[in-house]
């Protein structure tokens, strides 16, 4: 039975090791978490925060065992001598992989299940209330397996709000959904915190999200609690994020640069608002070395020096016609009459929301699937004439999963693997450069499978990039990363060699596309919307409000304060303003 104490979660010398690993994940926690917060959860990949949220609700350690010290409670119970199902009833668990929590076939019969094991008889009004409250009731009769990754991830949340618990904890509510997806995760759990009095807690990399929408901030490094702040405080904490791989939001960045950016006197703005109102003055054109009459189609144009006129074709897909078979309505067509080339030396980034066939168009570029129609030819392949193996010498995919690329059981093993098996003399060599750039080697020993999903998605790029390929094909490779380890990413794909023409990346990561890729294609469920260069693709409100995109925040600000055309990077913004005397 849960107890009359009101505090939702109370950490107290708590301590935890997995079984057979050499150091604590977790090491003499002090937490407490109050009634009516929205909590953020920071840290740097593998720092122990999902670990420290699966103690809220007993997973640690009723499932994952090791050793433990010290006692969580929840409303005064120790979560030790109270089953996860017990507790459940006041800590509602969306998981990072979301999609494993979806366990029944239908939306409805997914969100009535806790309620009804419960053994609440009104479950079915609690499911639909649940489903209600975030607006998903027409959804109730589809199948799981039929849904977006946005409309999966609000199932699952429905699941855990079915049970009306008091504290609602989701594991990186952003991850692997588009921008505005992302953003409407946050704003339900925003009414549910503000509307419904509910206490959230969110593990979050991006404190674009944490600056607007949470109350407190917890910053964990290598499994102990640094601090614990109110959110405006805790971002401008530079040196304490920066050295935790942490990067505040884009405009505190931006106004750190400009003198007298500040808001009420002593700090930095978190958010666009406190941005726009700190730099005062709305600027009606900003060069910083560009002329202000120079159009957006020119600046783009510039990035696209090495993709010049008789560069090499790399992939083409002509005419290309593709589906799936759906249980209900036949077969659901994702391209129709598609036609696409990408040559050498591009960086292409391919954005559009989720569903729209991102993800399917990085599988038939390597011949795992062959359209029903049309034409793809990669580096002088016909795909439907070649089997994907041979076409996998020079073409390398990562999955957006990247447990699915783990054979062995350790890391280096994974990553020598392929090359092993291909016969390559210098494998040895390869997989040390390629665990070196990626800050693998000190996991180089550990199970891939085991190891935190931001860990798990540098395992998996480092097995692609080995190979040194000519194609690179990455699906959402910074998903679940910090800001340094997506900047590693990037890193390492330019660098990785001469032998690389071309890097596609299938992503929800505006800021990547804004600051790394020389060419931007943006996708809906019937077409391509736009393909051109950053500048002039993030210039069209339009094109941004049909497509489910939402502006980097640099690029919100260079809107919101006149700049023309728009910055696409910290770096940029901040000298822009600087040279208008800012």
């Amino acid at each position: 039975m849960i107890s009359a104490d009101t505090t939702p979660i109370s950490v107290r010398g708590f301590s935890f090791r997995y079984p057979g690993a050499d150091k604590y994940v977790l090491r003499d926690v002090d937490l407490t978490v109050e009634a009516g917060e929205f909590t953020a959860v920071i840290g740097g990949n593998g720092c122990g925060k999902t670990t420290l949220c699966k103690t809220f609700n007993g997973l640690v350690p009723h499932f994952y065992e090791g050793s433990v010290e010290g006692t969580v409670s929840v409303f005064g119970t120790d979560t030790a001598e109270a089953s996860v199902s017990e507790l459940s009833r006041n800590v509602g668990y969306v998981f990072q992989e979301f999609e494993n929590q979806l366990v029944q076939p239908t939306v409805l019969e997914d969100v009535e299940f806790a309620p009804l094991n419960h053994g609440h008889v009104d479950y079915r009004d609690r499911a639909r209330t649940a489903l209600d409250r975030l607006g998903i009731g027409r959804l109730a009769d589809r199948f799981v397996w039929e849904l977006s990754g946005g409309q999966q991830h609000l199932a699952a949340l429905a699941g855990a709000l079915s049970v009306d618990p008091e504290v609602v904890v989701v594991d990186e509510p952003a991850a692997q959904l588009d921008p505005m997806n992302a953003e409407l995760a946050y704003e339900h759990l925003r009414r549910l915190h503000e509307d419904h009095e509910k206490t959230i807690v969110v593990i979050e990399h991006h404190t674009e999200f944490v600056a607007d929408y949470c109350t407190h901030v917890v910053l964990v490094d290598d499994g102990r609690i640094v601090w614990k702040k109110p959110t405006a405080e805790a971002m401008n904490q530079l040196d304490d994020l920066r050295a935790r791989n942490i990067y505040p939001p884009q405009v505190t960045q931006v106004a750190e640069r400009v003198p007298e950016a500040t808001v009420d006197g002593d700090r930095l703005p978190v958010t666009v608002e406190e941005a726009v109102g700190a730099f005062g003055v709305v600027h009606p054109s900003a060069d910083g070395g560009l002329r202000s009459d120079v159009t957006a189609d020119a600046v783009g144009s510039a990035c696209l020096g090495t993709t010049a006129d008789g560069s090499e074709t790399v992939a083409t897909l002509d005419g290309v016609t593709h589906g799936y078979r759906t249980l209900r309505n036949g077969r659901t067509t994702v391209f129709d009459d598609l036609s696409l080339s990408f040559r050498a030396g591009e960086r292409i980034a391919v954005l559009g929301g989720n569903g729209t066939g991102k993800s399917t168009l990085l599988k038939v570029l390597t011949g795992i699937e062959t359209p029903q129609a049309g034409t793809v030819r990669v580096l002088g392949h016909d795909t439907a004439k070649t089997l994907p193996e041979e076409i996998a010498e020079d073409v390398v995919y990562v999955h957006q999963n990247p447990e699915e690329m783990f054979v062995a059981d350790t890391v280096r093993g994974d990553v020598a693997y392929y090359l092993e098996q291909r016969g390559y003399e210098d494998a040895d060599e390869r997989v040390d450069r390629v665990l070196r750039s990626l800050d693998l080697t000190h996991l180089e020993d550990r199970d891939g499978r085991l190891l935190s999903v931001g860990q798990q998605r540098r395992a998996s790029l480092a097995i692609g990039l080995a190979m040194e390929p000519s194609l690179v094909l990455l699906d959402e490779p910074t998903g679940c990363l910090d800001v340094a380890s997506r900047g590693d990413v990037t890193e390492t794909i330019d660098r990785v060699g001469d032998r690389v023409q071309t890097v596609l990346v299938a992503t929800h990561d505006l800021q990547l596309a804004a600051s790394w890729a020389t060419r931007v294609v943006v996708m809906s469920a019937d077409e391509v919307l736009a393909d051109g260069p950053p500048g002039r693709v993030f210039e069209d409100e339009t094109l941004l409000e049909t497509s489910n995109l939402r502006l980097p925040q640099v690029v919100e600000l260079s809107a919101r304060l006149g700049v023309r055309p728009f910055a696409l990077d910290v770096d940029d913004l901040a000298a822009r303003i600087a040279a208008e005397g800012r």
